[in-house]
């Protein structure tokens, strides 16, 4: 293969690549810079902040949870209650108040009123949560109650990171945005005269 018309063969070596250095672009304005910096800061608080903020947030809504779970397990308990009505067999509904009658560990008989399931017979025992006053409540939370609570609320906190970090990027760039078209406006009303005198000629 000739190399007669190769610009290297008089033995000179070839010319090196010129490396144009971060942000040296003539064309770029101090906007242009401010606003390329600033996205990566606000990248760099997004990776280290949404964790932070979702972990936090989690921690603290399970750890909430698990001192009421506490709390409500002190403060209740479960006994064995006897059904002393019947209860109508209606398809329309899942549950239905109905009359129920228990006995206390110090031997103290107790009534009250909590859902069954409808078509259950008089005399059915089933399973009640009462409190120290012999209220009939609801069961007590739990440990899942609190995994859920935490990672419902670290979720949200994820996310409301997210979109507060992306309204700050987005608010930033309208501001910067209008600067430049203000800076525009009064750069026109510089050169369009020179412009209109081309055309009046």
């Amino acid at each position: 293969m000739s190399t007669g018309n190769s610009p290297y063969t008089s033995g000179q070596p070839p010319p090196r690549k010129r490396h144009v250095a971060v942000g040296a672009n003539p064309l770029r304005r101090p906007s242009d810079r401010f606003e390329a910096w600033f996205h990566r800061l606000l990248t760099l608080v997004l990776l280290i902040g949404l964790p932070l903020a979702a972990v936090g947030a989690g921690l603290t809504a399970y750890e909430s949870t698990m001192r009421t779970v506490h709390a409500q397990t002190a403060q209740r308990h479960e006994v064995t209650a006897r059904l002393t009505s019947n209860v109508a067999g209606d398809s329309e509904v899942t549950k239905e108040p109905a009359q129920v009658r228990w006995t206390e560990q110090n031997g103290t008989v107790r009534t009250g009123t909590t859902l069954v399931k409808p078509g259950t017979p008089q005399g059915s025992t089933l399973r009640i949560w009462v409190d120290r006053d012999g209220t009939i409540t609801s069961a007590p939370a739990n440990a899942t109650t609190a995994w859920s609570n935490g990672f419902f609320v670290g979720g949200m906190a994820a996310l409301g990171t997210f979109i507060g970090i992306h309204a700050v990027r987005a608010a930033v760039g309208r501001l910067l945005d209008r600067r430049r078209y203000a800076r525009w406006d009064v750069e026109w009303d510089l050169v369009e005269p020179t412009w209109s005198a081309r055309f009046r000629r």
